[in-house]
């Protein structure tokens, strides 16, 4: 009995994956599907079937979810981000700011320039989504100026987003992880960097053979005005020196509106309803959010993230069947929250547990908790990192994920990792 009410809990994230797929094989395309759409059928299923209590308790529960703090977090980010990106835009920084790294970078160099940048930017301040909103806008620049496809170019982002929001010292999935398996950042930091930079380092060849074969066509570059690069560089410094993402986006929007305003690129009326523009131009990244905080929110209470600690915290043998536990533990609740530092801290006291038992390290832990929950969400098309990374570059998440070379190495260097006791001094 306990077995059917946790595959009944779980089954909306079936029926999203049935619906998605039988869809897009029927138009043949997969990125044509509208994932709004595949969201609304999951959530009616699993408004009607998951749950406890009546239908109206239900919704309750569902708009509990979608109305959580984690949520609306998003889609302040989400409306803030669309808001600057949109100004910015308008006043012509987006394409001043693409033009003079066209002007400073070989054009075949762009690819794994990119990727370095948002591994650095996302390194120093710990957060995915605050190097999306920073460099996103400009790769999507720079692939149409130079033809190079899109999401190509803003998948070498956001791997590079979850590089840092991996590694860094300052990533809330950093903190949660050391804290709860009880080891320090540093040492943590030791084991995770044996995983992870091998996997950037295959990532950077990879890139710069890609971006040499890549047939790039320049356009002719205007004249560079170097006030309307200002906004961008505000974003980039401000979140360097750790400033919250909305903050960093409200001081880049004034930067942007103020220098619009005095160059004449637009009047007030006119900012004003280019910011409008930009709101509701993340109208459907900020329904899905909703959505999806409404149907994990049900998963969760009905018992569906319990069910998947349970069966696979069962008939462990080992030290590496241990460690491959704790990842796809941490792996399937992210993918039931789609919040990397909410998973990591609901499976923590599991993962401590099964860690002792089979005396892994608390480091390898903390290693493994962060890994497996990044690369989860890094491959989420319902996560918040592919959501803003798609909306800002009006593509489609789906067409993002087969270009994440390096979150696909990083799940290969973190399986190897387990199965060759790697690193030997923490295995």
């Amino acid at each position: 009995m306990k077995n059917t009410l946790g595959l009944i809990a779980l089954s909306p994230l079936l029926v999203f994956v049935v619906v998605n797929t039988a869809t897009a094989l029927m138009v043949g395309d997969f990125y044509k599907v509208p994932i709004s759409v595949v969201f609304l059928i999951s959530c009616i299923f699993a408004v009607l079937v998951v749950g406890k209590g009546k239908t109206p308790d239900r919704i309750k529960t569902f708009s509990k979810g979608a109305g959580s703090t984690n949520i609306l977090l998003m889609i302040w980010i989400f409306a803030m981000a669309g808001t600057f990106t949109a100004t910015a835009k308008a006043m012509g920084s987006v394409d001043t700011t693409v033009n003079l790294i066209l002007s400073l970078l070989p054009a075949n160099m762009l690819l794994p320039g990119l990727f370095v940048t948002a591994c650095l930017v996302s390194f120093s301040i710990g957060t995915s989504v605050g190097t999306i909103v920073a460099l996103v806008p400009i790769a999507s620049g720079l692939a149409q100026s130079c033809d190079i496809h899109m999401p190509l170019m803003i998948a070498s982002v956001v791997g590079g987003a979850f590089f840092g929001d991996n590694l860094s010292f300052i990533s809330d999935t950093t903190v949660v992880a050391t804290t709860t398996q009880g080891c320090s950042m540093r040492d943590k930091f030791k084991v995770n960097a044996f995983i992870t930079m091998p996997a950037a380092i295959i990532t950077l060849v990879l890139y710069l053979i890609v971006g040499h074969s890549q047939s790039v066509h320049l356009h002719e570059l205007p004249s560079i005005n170097p006030w309307a690069v200002l906004p961008y560089l505000v974003v980039i410094l401000g979140a360097f020196v750790g400033m919250h993402v909305l903050s960093v986006l409200s001081v880049g929007l004034l930067t942007a509106a103020a220098i619009g305003l005095a160059n004449g690129s637009f009047s007030v009326l006119s900012l004003m309803t280019t910011m409008s523009l930009g709101m509701l131009s993340m109208g459907e990244l900020i329904l899905v959010s909703l959505m999806a905080g409404g149907l994990l929110e049900l998963i969760k209470q009905a018992g569906g993230v319990d069910f998947i600690i349970e069966k696979l915290s069962r008939k462990l043998s080992g030290k590496r069947s241990a460690e491959f536990s704790i990842g796809a533990l941490v792996s399937l609740v992210d993918a039931c929250t789609a919040n990397n530092t909410i998973a990591i801290l609901t499976v923590a006291d599991t993962a401590k547990h099964i860690a002792k038992t089979f005396n892994v390290d608390p480091r390898k832990t903390a290693s493994i908790l962060d890994t497996f929950s990044c690369c989860m969400q890094g491959l989420l098309p319902y996560g918040a990192q592919l959501l803003m990374a798609a909306g800002l570059a009006a593509i489609s998440p789906m067409e993002i994920i087969p270009y994440l070379y390096y979150t696909f190495i990083l799940i290969i260097s973190v399986c190897g990792a387990i199965i060759l006791r790697y690193p030997r001094r923490y295995s």
